[in-house]
């Protein structure tokens, strides 16, 4: 496992990229996602019922796409409890093979910073192959309070005279 160093939300801009990530799939992935979930729908397994269905074959939960999108940006920040909402569209399949794997790219961006909420809007991208597969993903983070030391310092700056610590 690989440890990193959170982000610092002190100093982020719009723009600013937070995490670049891939994650594998594999039908075991899926397998085991249906037990957690509770989601044993077949064509999340069965590639027979999944071609009977319309679909290319046997497909990725929407709510596993969903939840390893946001995995990178949770190891970026280091603490999942700044994530204080996150939303998405559904706008592709990711088709799983029989055998091996599929690699999905993410991307997290800061799309927005709200100063007087505090809080920063991430955009997300997630593309299988060059094809995204989640649309309008956003999260939202709660940026850290301003100190007081820090709010002092910076009205004693706007007035022009010094900040007493």
């Amino acid at each position: 496992m690989t440890t990193t160093v959170p982000v610092d939300l002190t100093t982020l801009a719009v723009g600013d990229e937070l995490s670049r990530t891939t994650r594998t799939l594999s039908r075991d992935t899926l397998v085991r996602y249906a037990g957690a979930s509770g989601d044993f729908n077949p064509i999340h397994y069965n590639d027979t019922v999944a071609t009977d269905a319309g679909l290319p074959g046997v497909i990725a939960h929407g709510m596993l796409t969903m939840g390893v999108a946001i995995t990178g940006l949770l190891e970026a920040v280091g603490d999942p409890t700044l994530v204080t909402a996150y939303s998405t569209r559904f706008t592709g399949m990711v088709p799983v093979p029989a055998t091996g794997e599929v690699t999905l790219e993410f991307v997290a961006t800061v799309g927005a910073i709200d100063e007087a909420a505090r809080t920063a809007r991430v955009d997300l991208t997630a593309e299988l192959d060059g094809t995204k597969v989640l649309g309008r993903a956003r999260a939202t983070l709660a940026l850290p309070a301003v100190s007081d030391a820090a709010a002092g310092a910076d009205e004693a700056a706007a007035q022009g005279t010094e900040a007493v610590a």
